[in-house]
């Protein structure tokens, strides 16, 4: 038998409690393209994970999870698709779905978390990159991926974790707005004993109000095992390293979202859309697990 994705057929759309959102839609990528089939790829992937996680002792299909169909591209821009997203998340918290987006692009996290924000009105974003996205407009759209965490914290406050490529232009932004930003060399720096590891995760947490919404570019993850995204950067998280760290937001914050954005599949290196999927899978045992006090 084969083995089901994302459990879709363990729990209908009408039981489950988290529904997965693909969203195939890279018009504004740049360099390397190909995170259109990024959500087709981690779903494929996703039929190899195994169900129970050790870490939790759980089966993580017990949560009722249904992957939903993918919304479709539209041509007429990256606003138009946003939009779209929007409209399709609205309906899906009126029914109290937890939202998972798997894209795609980056451009994209704006349309789900708009409509979260109106459910939370203190919500806050972490928002995960190599890069800053704070870019005012890029080739000719506000609503580039190079723009997503510029227009994001317009709607929301935002934190921005693990940056290591930013223009001049982002820097000035930054310094302008008073933006939270912890780059990858302010990890390392702070990193360089146990004591200093707690101090930068304890202190980026601080800076997240109760409600939080996650938002992964997984171009944040070191390219030595991650080399499937549009733009790599070196010098990321790993893997250990970064489920330690969500792991202790989920602890201390309520995540009401998120979503797991920009692979670009290596048809000859499936291993990028596994990690992915398991990603996706291990944030949803966090947050799901007793041990972490809310229910989602």
């Amino acid at each position: 038998m084969e083995k089901e994705y994302f459990a879709e057929t363990h729990a209908e759309l009408n039981k489950a409690r988290v529904v997965i959102l693909p969203i195939p839609y890279d018009r504004t990528t740049t360099y390397i393209s190909g995170a259109r089939n990024g959500p087709q790829a981690i779903i494929s992937a996703s039929k190899q994970l195994e169900f129970y996680d050790q870490e939790i002792k759980r089966d993580i299909r017990e949560i009722g999870i249904h992957t939903l169909d993918e919304i479709e591209p539209l041509a007429g821009g990256p606003l138009d698709m946003i939009n779209a997203v929007e409209e399709v998340v609205h309906d899906l918290i009126s029914k109290d779905k937890f939202i998972v987006m798997i894209g795609g692009e980056h451009s994209l996290s704006l349309g789900v978390i708009k409509p979260i924000k109106e459910t939370y009105p203190y919500l806050s974003v972490l928002y995960l990159d190599a890069h800053a996205d704070l870019r005012e407009s890029y080739e000719g759209s506000p609503y580039s991926h190079a723009c997503a965490a510029r227009r994001i914290a317009e709607v929301a406050p935002t934190v921005l974790v693990g940056i290591r490529s930013i223009s001049e232009e982002e820097s000035i932004y930054v310094e302008q707005e008073k933006l939270k930003l912890i780059s990858m060399q302010d990890i390392i720096k702070d990193s360089s004993t146990i004591e200093a590891t707690h101090y930068w995760q304890d202190k980026l947490i601080d800076y997240l109000s109760d409600d939080v919404y996650i938002s992964i570019d997984l171009d944040v993850l070191d390219p030595s095992f991650m080399p499937a995204v549009g733009n790599p950067e070196p010098g990321g998280f790993y893997w250990y390293d970064i489920l330690a760290f969500l792991k202790k937001v989920v602890e201390r914050k309520k995540v009401r979202g998120f979503d797991v954005v920009e692979l670009c599949p290596i048809p000859s290196l499936k291993a990028p859309d596994f990690i992915a999927a398991k990603l996706i899978y291990k944030i949803l045992g966090y947050i799901w697990s007793a041990e972490y006090r809310y229910e989602i």
